[in-house]
């Protein structure tokens, strides 16, 4: 029986004290050990299994952290963390007070920088590139790995059409897999397949037109290979591009077969790769589920609907879209930026855009919103999923900025709806016709309504309305954050809190809130935003206005900071958004 290599590797300084022919072993037992703790404590599986050989080689061959690696987006890093003094803390990964899912400048000298988001490695390891050379540190090697489904990004294409005109140490290493979340999509994936399948491509090859020394395709998983070539492009100066190829979830025979669900899988047999059932119990729906189920229902009866997501088919449920009406629906990639524009340009000649975007990452296509949708006055129907705190994923996923970022826009509407019904009639409102942009908001995870499907019916643009009706403190709440008030009114004395579900965040409902404020002397807002410039700025920018004076508001939500990663619970018990934080917080009021 072997002994165990991996106990023994700390950092990558202990992994170069091996010879080549012990790391295929330290591959398995790698490749074991983050199968073994994920399939218990969760995270982003099959990105890791598949570069576990290349996260070798590349701490082999390389100083590290002398040398600077970037890992985009960082769902494929968690290796690279376990080999970076990390492996002693790994099962913390993604858990409150633990290590994150994603490469952080914080948390290691290991993680040259952080990432999140796709499509940013090249850029950033060409500026460190370019700052070594300044430096006059020439031996400084920069080394980007990037997904065949990121590099197809814009901002991926500004960073190689930048770098191709330097003479910056830096290599570009593409990990293809065919695969992003979803199967990647576009003409550069199929350029990328026909290079793989020996096509003659080489003649009018991208990259070397962008003037990158190009190598490969070579085989990801044979550690031998990789190494030897990255061994030879060390001593190559200029620019580099290896063109690596990997199977999403390699060694786990479950992930490898479906992909998109090993993403992310949950908790999951370690042995068979089954993943642990679900309770039988009958649960709400996902909002994202109750977008996909009501974009189709609209789409059969209104020929003019259209449906676009950048690389989120699965996550955002327009997959359901994507299946039923192909010709409708669109999977553009990462490009958000696109995305956005795409849609614009839908609305012009009288189609009606539903443009899903997480909240997170509509922040890249702010420009565009401005700039493409809101100067026209186009009637793009924006649908931010995962809007608020989203938990394990941390701060570079949590959704907290966009009532803020979106409510300085001129012409846009935004609404967050209480649940479910509120969703769907929102979407049955606006595909009726609208003049204007509209951001529907709405969380990750399960709604509160099991019987939502309901007869749909419009709502008034503009307009919120009085849940419960109280003598001496108002409640204004904004988006789904509004049912912990529901719940929490139950256990309040009787008719002291009136609570009041806006809905519309731009614009307000000007005629209730003078109801309110004439009524009440303390008013409260809350929301799962962030108070800088959200909802309950907002309302104090009414209350200035129209110079109610000698009211008390309290703005309740996301505070001043970078809310870090944990459960969702535990998040709002920190930051005081819990049920049992909001109870106390009122009845002391």
């Amino acid at each position: 029986m072997k002994n165990n290599l991996l106990v023994h590797i700390n950092n990558p300084k202990d992994l170069r004290s091996l010879s080549k022919k012990q790391l295929p072993q330290v591959a398995n037992e790698l490749r074991d050990f983050i199968i073994d703790i994920v399939a218990t404590k969760e995270g982003h599986l099959g990105a890791s299994l598949g570069v576990v050989e290349l996260t070798i080689a590349l701490h082999y061959v390389f100083d590290t952290p002398n040398d600077l690696l970037i890992w985009d987006v960082g769902h494929q890093a968690y290796g690279h963390k376990i080999l970076t003094e990390r492996r002693a803390i790994f099962h913390t990964n993604r858990q409150l007070g633990g290590i994150a899912g994603f490469p952080n400048r914080k948390e290691s000298i290991y993680d040259a920088f952080g990432t999140g988001h796709s499509s940013t490695s090249i850029s950033a390891a060409l500026g460190m590139a370019i700052a070594s050379k300044i430096k006059g540190d020439l031996k400084k090697q920069h080394i980007a790995v990037i997904g065949d489904a990121s590099i197809a990004s814009g901002m991926a294409f500004e960073g190689l059409n930048h770098a191709g005109v330097t003479d910056a140490n830096l290599l570009i290493i593409l990990n293809d897999n065919a695969m992003g979340i979803d199967p990647s999509v576009g003409a550069l994936k199929n350029y990328f397949t026909n290079v793989k399948a020996g096509k003659k491509v080489r003649k009018n090859n991208i990259i070397e037109a962008l003037n990158f020394n190009y190598s490969g395709p070579i085989d990801g998983h044979n550690i031998e290979a990789v190494i030897t070539e990255l061994e030879r492009l060390k001593s190559i100066k200029g620019p580099k591009f290896l063109h690596v190829i990997t199977t999403k979830g390699k060694g786990l025979q479950k992930a490898e077969q479906d992909q998109v669900k090993y993403h992310a899988p949950g908790k999951f047999d370690k042995t068979t790769g089954e993943l642990v059932p679900k309770s039988g119990e009958i649960l709400p729906p996902k909002f994202q589920d109750v977008f996909g189920e009501t974009i189709v229902e609209l789409a059969k009866n209104n020929k003019k609907i259209v449906g676009i997501t950048p690389a989120m088919p699965t996550g955002s449920s327009l997959k359901l879209m994507i299946d039923q009406l192909p010709e409708r629906a669109f999977d553009v990639g990462i490009a958000e930026q696109h995305a956005v524009t795409l849609a614009a340009g839908m609305a012009t000649q009288e189609l009606i855009p539903f443009c899903n975007i997480y909240s997170t990452f509509l922040q890249r296509a702010y420009d565009q919103i401005i700039h493409d949708v809101a100067l026209q006055n186009l009637p793009v129907i924006f649908c931010i999923d995962r809007a608020g705190i989203v938990g394990e994923d941390g701060a570079t996923h949590h959704g907290v900025f966009d009532i803020a970022y979106l409510r300085c826009i001129p012409n846009i509407v935004i609404f967050a709806p209480l649940n479910e019904i509120e969703l769907r009639n929102i979407m049955y409102t606006v595909q009726l016709g609208i003049d204007f942009p509209i951001a529907i908001r709405y969380p990750r995870g399960r709604g509160t309504i099991i019987d939502w499907k309901q007869p749909f019916s419009t709502l008034k643009i503009g307009k919120g309305e009085c849940i419960t009706e109280g003598k001496e403190i108002a409640i204004l709440s904004i988006g789904t954050i509004g049912n912990t008030i529901i719940e929490t009114q139950e256990e309040l004395p009787k008719n002291k809190f009136a609570h009041y579900n806006m809905r519309f965040v731009k614009p307000l409902d000007t005629a209730l809130l003078h109801k309110i404020f004439e009524k009440f002397d303390t008013i409260i807002t809350i929301e799962d935003g962030t108070i800088k410039g959200g909802f309950g700025s907002a309302v104090i920018e009414f209350s200035t206005k129209t110079n109610y004076k000698n009211k008390t508001i309290k703005v309740l939500g996301i505070p001043d900071e970078f809310i870090e990663h944990g459960k969702v619970e535990e998040l709002f018990e920190n930051i005081g958004l819990s049920k049992k934080q909001l109870f106390q917080f009122l009845l002391k009021l």
